[in-house]
């Protein structure tokens, strides 16, 4: 425990900090735009989306670290390491959910428990990419290919997946209710894969 807190500082200063902050203040903008009235106020939850979507693609880049291979001898192991980058970022995520809540209209706001489990969920899987890519590859920042991965399934999702297995519905839409009950699956199966993914990563086997 005690070297646990002796880790909280230099691990706080590896957070890639300024992405998670860039891609949370564009989320704020979007969220923001629900105040310019007219269309942008029927557009509420679509904006609100997209919001959650940029910020999740900013926590895509919590596990990058550039010291990766220097670090792998430590006594810590990763797992430990690991949550404390997420525990260092959930308290800055959770204000800036409660910021973006805040910015939409009480009158246009959706359903605050239900667009809050879209947002864990979103979340929590570019935290599970990024370990997911750290567990299987070398790469020392999986930021960027997760970040990617996770935008080009959100498209392909809002696109071309089945409609009786909708995520992305309308607030008024009778699948509303249905859809976060998939939301709720998506977000279990997103912390069971991250919590496995977050042990040492797999080494390569050494060639004679």
């Amino acid at each position: 425990m005690l070297l646990t807190r002796h880790l909280v500082l230099p691990v706080h200063r590896t957070v890639p900090w300024g992405t998670v902050g860039t891609a949370g203040a564009a989320g704020l903008l979007l969220t923001a735009l629900t105040r310019t009235g007219g269309s942008a106020e029927r557009l509420s939850l679509y904006l609100l989306r997209a919001a959650i979507l940029a910020f999740a693609v900013g926590l895509a880049f919590l596990l990058d670290d550039p010291a990766r291979h220097t670090t792998a001898a430590v006594p810590t192991p990763r797992p430990v390491r690991t949550a404390l980058r997420v525990a260092l970022a959930a308290p800055a995520a959770a204000a800036w959910w409660t910021v973006a809540l805040l910015l939409v209209p009480p009158g246009v706001r959706p359903p605050v428990g239900d667009i809050t489990l879209e947002a864990g969920a979103a979340c929590v899987l570019a935290v599970t990419g990024a370990a997911v890519a750290v567990r299987f590859s070398e790469v020392a920042r999986p930021g960027l290919p997760v970040a990617g991965g996770l935008l080009t399934t959100a498209v392909l999702v809002m696109l071309f997946w089945p409609g009786r297995w909708a995520l992305f519905v309308p607030a008024e839409d009778d699948r509303w209710a249905a859809a976060h009950d998939r939301w709720g699956v998506v977000l279990a199966g997103a912390v069971i894969l991250g919590a496995v993914c977050a042990v040492e990563p797999l080494r390569r086997r050494i060639r004679f």
